[in-house]
């Protein structure tokens, strides 16, 4: 996705200038410079080839002396620049919205959250091993995201098609954390076939899709 948007950004079809950005999470103990830290990820994959102002891309300090005090700083951050226009999420494969773990309070506001070992082993690579990698993030909080103006949850590939199933169609659920978006009041979903094989609506969704003149301008993108 990144890759589409610098690639769009060079075909100067999009501009980043009046942009402020606001990541869902970073981990707790490594620095910004660290190379897997999410400051470095946005930087590598997208920060360092658009026009946005390194002073509008805001991430939580996972090195902050006091996390507590980090997470409130972060969320009057979010409120002060008016909110969050546009959230971008994916899921988890045990159903974790951010770093919001399996339990998490679905009114919850930005804090911090331990990693389950099912989400640290998914991270392995990235860090060489599963010891390397953090054992604890500052995330972004269920209710922050859900007062987000519009949400697009994007996924894709096979083994997002079960927990996909779960939180678009099953029961809202805290142990099925991404379940909480279907309170939200505008969340579109971006799949693949493969990730929505799980899907018992499907057909109803492509003809949504196909037949609502709000879906219009975005159909190209389908093809």
């Amino acid at each position: 996705m990144y890759e589409k948007l610098v690639a769009l950004y060079r075909a100067k079809q999009l501009d980043f200038s009046g942009v402020t950005t606001f990541n869902l999470d970073e981990y707790i103990g490594i620095p910004a410079s660290h190379p897997q830290s999410y400051r470095s990820t946005m930087k590598r994959s997208l920060f360092d080839h658009i026009n946005i102002r390194p002073e509008c891309t805001h991430l939580p300090d996972g090195m902050a002396k006091d996390l507590d005090v980090e997470c409130s700083r972060y969320e009057q951050a979010i409120s002060s620049a008016g909110g969050i226009d546009l959230q971008l999420v994916g899921i988890g494969l045990n159903g974790h919205l951010a770093f919001n773990e399996p339990l998490s309070s679905l009114s919850s506001r930005t804090r911090t959250k331990s990693l389950t070992p099912q989400t640290r082993a998914q991270n392995a690579d990235f860090f060489g091993c599963v010891e390397k990698v953090p054992s604890r993030a500052i995330t972004m909080g269920v209710g922050t995201i859900l007062e987000s103006r519009w949400c697009v949850l994007l996924a894709t590939g096979e083994s997002k098609a079960e927990i996909l199933f779960k939180a678009v169609e099953g029961p809202i659920n805290s142990v099925v954390t991404a379940s909480a978006l279907q309170l939200h009041k505008r969340c579109t979903v971006v799949c693949d076939e493969a990730a929505a094989a799980r899907l018992e609506h499907k057909e109803y969704y492509r003809w949504t899709f196909a037949n609502e003149p709000e879906w219009e301008p975005y159909r190209h993108l389908a093809g």
